[in-house]
């Protein structure tokens, strides 16, 4: 399934599966006062990428919002969507390019609040590369896992940026071995994540720099992780949602200023954090997230009308969806906390 995979590779390989609980006085779950939990599908591992939810559930965020909220982590054999599709999640953590797709095979998921408003894969290169910009990539060998997912969505942009099609490249399908890819001079580059496989290449003493989509010329066109809703959810639910992304802002927010105590925080949701050197690594993980979550003027959550509508004309372009998508049916910003 090409959505398993895409989230996947932003996970932390030295952090194990596990499955939280729906017990009220276990990890995962945060009562409010009234209502139905919401259950929020987080993929598949429990990680740091995922703190701002660990810290607004333990800081009393949704509590005081009024509204229960349910962590579910996906277990490893499931569809990216299947639990939304079928009623057993109310919210799904996705990037907004996999959502629509999930439109274009008939899934009514909308994006209601945007968690990375930098597109956060990237190509990444050794740091004595003379590989500067998209257009040097004309026959250069780029790893990427394969045809699916974040890391193929953004190499088909940066090769549609410098004017190149797949073609121009060599383009070879490494699976999840990015280091041993670039380490082993198998690729020039190996397409990543800069918040995660970036920061692994710099702790194993393998510095890369990342070739990042251009912000230039009418700004990039991908839309990284979001949270996305069926539109019945909307629909039947809106209070409860508007409730749940505030609350979840906030635990962005605690998160990007207090770093360190998110990391604390998270260790009751990720086996094995008490490790000094994968707490180091949650931490730099954390970091390089910060600047991938604001806007240009320093907000979260916001949803960029014009980004949206670009994606739906490239990915349509590339043959990645099924049909064409009207982009404004895809997000609403409804349910951000008004200014």
């Amino acid at each position: 399934m090409r959505r398993r995979h895409a989230i996947g590779a932003v996970l932390l390989s030295v952090v194990a599966v596990t499955a939280l609980t729906s017990c009220a006085d276990e990890p995962g779950k945060s009562e409010g006062k009234n209502g139905d939990p919401i259950t929020v599908g987080l993929t598949y591992t429990p990680n740091i990428q995922f703190a701002p939810f660990y810290v607004a559930v333990e800081k009393g965020f949704y509590k005081s919002a009024g509204v229960k909220v349910s962590l579910r982590h996906h277990g490893a054999a499931e569809d990216l969507f299947g639990a939304l599709k079928q009623g057993r999640e109310d919210v799904v953590y996705a990037g907004g390019d996999e959502m629509l797709q999930a439109r274009s095979k008939n899934l009514p998921i909308v994006d209601i609040a945007t968690v990375y408003h930098k597109y956060p894969v990237a190509l990444l290169v050794p740091e004595d590369s003379d590989i500067r910009k998209p257009q040097d990539l004309k026959g250069r060998t780029i790893g990427t896992p394969g045809p699916f997912g974040e890391t193929y969505f953004g190499l088909l942009a940066l090769l549609k940026e410098a004017g190149l099609s797949e073609k121009d490249a060599k383009v070879k399908y490494i699976g999840f071995t990015q280091q041993a890819a670039l380490k082993g001079n198998k690729t020039d580059g190996v397409m990543g994540y800069i918040n995660n496989d970036a920061v692994s290449f710099d702790e194993s003493g393998t510095p890369v720099r990342a070739i990042t989509l251009s912000d230039e010329g009418g700004g990039q066109s991908l839309v990284g992780p979001s949270l996305g809703a069926k539109q019945s959810t909307l629909d039947k639910r809106g209070d409860d949602i508007r409730k749940f992304v505030d609350a979840s802002l906030r635990g962005m927010q605690y998160t990007l200023d207090h770093p360190e105590e998110a990391v604390e925080i998270s260790k009751k949701y990720i086996p094995g954090l008490d490790d000094g050197k994968k707490k180091r690594n949650a931490l730099a993980v954390l970091r390089a997230t910060e600047p991938l979550m604001r806007n240009d003027r320093g907000e979260l959550g916001q949803i960029d009308p014009q980004v949206w509508a670009r994606m739906a004309e490239f990915m349509y372009d590339q043959g990645l969806l099924d049909k064409e998508i009207q982009a404004e049916q895809a997000y609403d910003a409804d349910y951000l906390p008004k200014s």
